[in-house]
């Protein structure tokens, strides 16, 4: 079994709001460093709608020279300006990023036409490999089975997607119906929770946040997995699951900057103004996160 996770890394920034370029660079050698088998720029997390074209071309730049395909770069290049998504999908491919990942477009409920419309037209003029991003909790759409496969068949660019969304009935459906015919095809669950139930249905890894704090744990679970040993990473899933439970109920821009802050991990890791403020989470809560945090990472460490 072959199959990468790929960590949607934070957006580290100082404390004026600014992009911290050191910070990133040592995000990156921290998830290369713990198993990480790609990293995702600008991803939803990355915050890819609130930072400028010159930052995003900046970070692009310092990315690529950095990581030094060490491990494989995509970058999220999505934005409501359909020529801004051209500029910045080939400006990243020529700097040397392995592909780009696109949502479809949002805040609007547009129909299988207008998505066909805008993935034809984005594959035609993107001078390099596409992924698909499926979201449709942030879009309104779904990208149906029949219509990735009808992508997929047309493009040969579109290489893979991730597909966002919380039950893996659809996610197999996808697996069944593309890569039956195209086994190439890219397969990435894009919720954290998924990445055992992806495997076991076929997907070639999974595109998820939390891998930021934790990538030696999803690094050894992926190993024990590939190798088929389910039985012994589910304690550490259950285990997992529980933490998640936890982080999300808090939301997870409150507990997410929390954390990589008491971790050293960055000064801070969202734009304002948005729904996170200093101080938040309760102490108790995150006492009981990192305490949790550390206990993956003994498990990990057993595995």
């Amino acid at each position: 079994m072959k199959a990468k996770w790929i960590t949607p890394v934070v957006t580290a920034l100082d404390q004026k709001g600014h992009i911290d370029i050191e910070a990133n660079k040592r995000i990156y050698d921290f998830l290369i460093d713990g198993g990480m088998d790609g990293i995702l720029l600008f991803g939803s997390i990355g915050e890819f709608f609130a930072l400028s074209l010159e930052e995003k071309k900046i970070m692009i730049r310092e990315a690529v020279k950095h990581i030094r395909h060490r491990v494989t770069l995509y970058v999220g290049t999505c934005h409501m300006e359909f020529e801004t998504c051209v500029e910045l999908s080939n400006y990243a491919i020529e700097q040397g990023a392995d592909g780009v990942m696109v949502i479809s477009p949002y805040y609007f409920n547009l129909p299988d036409s207008a998505i066909l419309h805008f993935y034809d037209t984005l594959a035609e003029q993107v001078k390099g490999s596409v992924l698909l991003y499926n979201f449709p909790d942030r879009t309104g759409h779904d990208l149906s089975p029949e219509l990735i496969y009808r992508l997929v068949s047309e493009h040969e660019n579109i290489v893979g997607i991730k597909d966002t969304v919380a039950t893996m009935g659809h996610t197999r459906a996808i697996i069944q119906k593309v890569k039956k015919e195209f086994p190439n095809f890219m397969v990435y669950s894009g919720f954290d929770e998924m990445l055992v139930p992806g495997l076991l249905y076929g997907a070639d890894g999974c595109i998820g946040t939390w891998a930021n704090l934790l990538p030696d744990l999803y690094a050894k679970v992926y190993a024990r997995v590939r190798a088929g040993g389910t039985d012994a990473v589910k304690p550490v899933m259950d285990e997992f699951t529980a933490f998640l439970a936890v982080g999300w109920n808090y939301g997870i821009i409150d507990t997410f900057e929390e954390l990589m802050r008491a971790r050293g991990y960055a000064g801070r890791c969202f734009r304002r103004p948005s729904a996170w403020e200093p101080g938040k989470v309760e102490p108790a809560v995150l006492a009981d996160l990192l305490a949790r945090l550390q206990r993956l990472e003994d498990m990990a460490a057993a595995l």
